[in-house]
């Protein structure tokens, strides 16, 4: 499986990066669906954090009759619990989880790296920072599920990392039940996790970019 790329937003001004924040993105979409949320966060003017927008693979998508599209894993069935390409998603993880290690690599505290996943990205930020071996900073569900629950090898580094969990009342494509699902799973394995509503489908509203800009100003503030 060849690999796509990143698109990446430097802090501004020209400053070095000393944080890191990936977003990944959702089914048929690529990296530069969420490049208008990054400067819609409001971040404090000497936050020096670095965006990394990956772009999933292109896969055939079963329940889209095998259309060829930017996917991080196949799904094979729309049923409720949403069976997966399980071996997909993980392999998407781990290519997550190496671009997490470059980050260390060139400087970054791991502990100022985000995790954050809209939909089939989300799935695959839960499997990437829940098994990662490095601390981080931090963990954002949006509109989405924890699909490797049942699977997933969760690594002692992260016990204790942040979740943040946002979910639409109205989402008529990952129903709200999914999303509380996994923050009541994460809940029970221990993990320090907070659940938003919003009254809106599968989407981002505006209180919620601004609640996210808010989130990470916290966990990235020095």
């Amino acid at each position: 499986m060849s690999q796509p790329g990143e698109l990446i937003i430097e802090p501004r001004g020209g400053k070095p990066a000393d944080a890191c924040v990936f977003i990944l993105h959702g089914l048929g979409a690529d990296g530069h669906d969420f490049e208008p949320l990054v400067p819609a966060l409001s971040l404090p003017a000497d936050a020096s954090v670095r965006f990394i927008l990956p772009h999933a693979p292109r896969l055939p998508v079963t329940i889209n009759g095998g259309m060829v599209m930017p996917a991080w894993y196949d799904i094979l069935e729309m049923s409720l619990d949403r069976r997966v390409d399980e071996p997909q998603l993980m392999a998407s993880a781990r290519r997550i989880q190496a671009l997490v290690r470059e980050q260390i690599d060139h400087g970054i505290d791991s502990r100022r790296i985000v995790l954050a996943g809209f939909s089939q990205g989300g799935a695959v930020a839960y499997q990437a920072a829940l098994s990662c071996e490095a601390p981080l900073g931090g963990l954002l569900a949006l509109s989405t599920y924890f699909a490797t629950a049942d699977a997933i090898s969760l690594h002692e580094a992260n016990r204790q990392l942040p979740i943040e969990v946002h979910h639409g009342s109205f989402d008529p494509v990952v129903p709200e039940a999914l999303g509380r699902a996994g923050f009541e799973r994460v809940k029970s394995l221990g993990y320090p996790a907070h659940y938003r509503q919003y009254p809106m489908a599968h989407a981002v509203c505006p209180q919620q970019v601004a609640d996210i800009g808010h989130w990470l100003s916290q966990r990235l503030a020095r």
